[in-house]
């Protein structure tokens, strides 16, 4: 993401909220749906017959039953559908959406028994909120705070821990309701409610991918509020490798952001503190705040102009200027909420969790939005995250320096939105979940709005991305990737025949799968598209030149490090 002049951003200001990713022509028919960036990784755009906002858990009985009786495709929508991937496409275009917009009240705060009962709507920032009310707090959660909890279990986000349960929400999960498609004797729609002890059904339910039913409910185990002291550490990156599972298990939210080009390492210094410790600390980080639109469009226009030219050294300098503002400003954090006059920075665990104030709730003003709203020329990006086993992460970091030594200019494109950004993530007992104790690297990085554009220097960034995936064996984020993440991914997992059964079992007519979610199963060919410039956009490996861009020097070469990779390389590269 840029973040130039962002750092400069008022705290108090008119935001406008994200668009609504569903449109529809008329009422709640002939619609359309898309993610907060517009754009699926095949740009395709996904229709729906028809779209049911309830407001409780009868209303879904009554929609699943409905579409279920007449053999309707089904997939469940968010309010704000910050996933990359397609997973809220139904098959077709007469298929339903079920919104859980209005599935967004919290429906008890039991302080006794230290839980939270929410419906699957609820965003993350009202849970944190009204948990803080009752003087409780969710251990671990995402960064960003406009995701709901149904998405975050859908896809199992995560914060960053190795300690305990590890980050991971759904490890936080006491028990759920889901409904789903049932037979004709049972009212063709039923309500299951799953807890820890019912280990099936539950491990494959509380990572589901909206594959099984729709959650109606869920029921999280909070703690006492606590407080929280941070402090970031810029070093070399020189031992990186030699330090970084040390420093995870040191600290309890420790990440890592790593600057490959410029050689640094960002040590995030995080750890719970007496309750009495003097300090009223606030993290609104500045990538999630709101922007000028103005400065936005003014910002893409640069990096589009230095992709045109080739300009990798301009990269390179707007992404000195990025970061050197981002570790200024402490990257959001503020002492007192106003101003940040050092580390450490000490505060409660609600107001440091997580940030988004871009969400806003003005409608009326696009003068200042969340840097990727569609509705301007903002931030167009792709966004690569795996995760590697502590066991090979040190040989992944290793091979990364080696791209780096060859061509270290590579990188300043993914240091302009922040570079590597490396969490802790534990294994888990979700069938679709880590499989081994791990860490997540997240890889934000320019994406053209036409497709048959080349990226500068995109065969290494490409040989970064395959090297984690298949070399090592890297996990895909379920919300995040292109389609080459997931190829191969179910030989993944060692559970995965037992997610399949409960599918089974819960939609045996598949009517919440699609066409797309069976591709990515293995279930049906088709996840990679062979076609002309489809490695560029992700699409595809490439396996002949006319899979990159030819006619504008890009071709389709092996590896630098890692031989098997399929890269696009501009010739003479």
């Amino acid at each position: 993401m840029f973040f130039l002049l962002l750092f400069f951003l008022g705290f108090h200001v008119a935001v406008s909220t994200p668009e609504d990713p569903i449109k529809c022509s008329s009422q709640n028919t002939n619609c359309t749906i898309t993610n907060s960036y517009a754009t699926f990784p095949d740009r395709s755009i996904c229709e729906a017959e028809e779209v049911f906002y309830p407001t409780q858990e009868e209303d879904v009985l009554r929609v699943v039953a409905a579409a279920t009786r007449n053999g309707k495709k089904m997939k469940v929508a968010t309010r704000f559908s910050h996933s990359v991937p397609k997973w809220v496409c139904p098959e077709g275009n007469n298929g339903w959406l079920i919104s859980t917009k209005d599935l967004n009240r919290v429906l008890e705060i039991d302080a006794e028994k230290r839980t939270v009962r929410v419906q699957s709507g609820v965003t993350l920032k009202q849970l944190v909120e009204e948990a803080a009310t009752a003087g409780l707090g969710l251990q671990y959660t995402p960064y960003w705070l406009g995701l709901t909890v149904g998405g975050i279990l859908g896809t199992g986000a995560h914060g960053s821990s190795l300690w305990g349960k590890g980050s991971a929400v759904h490890e936080q999960v006491v028990e759920f309701r889901i409904v789903t498609p049932a037979s004709p004797q049972h009212g063709y729609a039923q309500v299951h409610t799953l807890s820890h002890e019912q280990d099936q059904h539950f491990n494959a339910a509380k990572l589901s991918l909206g594959l099984l039913g729709v959650i109606s409910e869920i029921t999280l185990k909070l703690e006492p509020l606590f407080k929280r002291s941070i402090t970031y550490l810029t070093e070399n990156d020189a031992n990186l490798e030699g330090q970084i599972i040390t420093f995870g298990q040191q600290h309890e939210f420790a990440d890592i952001i790593w600057y490959p080009h410029q050689h640094k390492a960002v040590y995030r210094v995080d750890d719970r503190v007496p309750i009495n410790t003097s300090g009223n600390g606030v993290y609104d980080f500045i990538p999630f705040r709101s922007t000028p639109a103005i400065e936005l469009e003014l910002l893409r226009t640069t990096e589009e102009l230095e992709e045109l030219t080739g300009n990798a050294v301009g990269k390179c300098f707007l992404a000195k200027r990025t970061t050197n503002a981002l570790m200024a400003t402490a990257y959001g954090l503020t002492n007192n909420g106003l101003i940040f006059t050092g580390f450490p920075v000490v505060g409660f665990h609600n107001q440091i969790q997580a940030s988004g104030s871009c969400l806003g709730s003005d409608m009326n003003t696009k003068t200042r939005l969340c840097p990727w709203d569609s509705r301007i020329k903002g931030e167009f990006f792709h966004q690569t995250a795996f995760s590697i086993g502590l066991s090979v992460v040190k040989n992944f970091i290793e091979d990364v320096k080696k791209l780096v030594e060859l061509e270290a200019k590579a990188f300043c494109g993914i240091e302009i939105y922040n570079g590597i950004l490396m969490r802790y993530v534990k294994a888990s007992s979700a069938y679709l979940g880590k499989q081994e104790d791990s860490i997540d690297f997240d890889i934000t990085y320019y994406r053209s709005k036409d497709p048959m554009a080349p990226r500068l220097h995109e065969d290494i960034i490409e040989e970064v991305e395959q090297i984690g995936i298949f070399k090592y064996g890297g996990l895909p984020h379920w919300g995040k990737n292109r389609n080459v993440a997931f190829e191969g991914v179910m030989n993944k997992y060692k559970n995965a025949d037992k997610f399949l059964k409960v599918k089974d079992e819960y939609d045996p007519q598949r009517l919440f799968s699609s066409e797309w979610t069976d591709q990515v199963f293995g279930l049906k060919e088709g996840l990679m598209i062979s076609k002309d410039g489809c490695a560029l956009e992700g699409l595809c490996l490439c396996s002949h030149h006319n899979h990159c861009a030819p006619t504008k020097g890009y071709f389709c070469r092996p590896g630098k490090v890692y031989k098997e990779a399929k890269i696009c390389a501009l010739s003479g590269s």
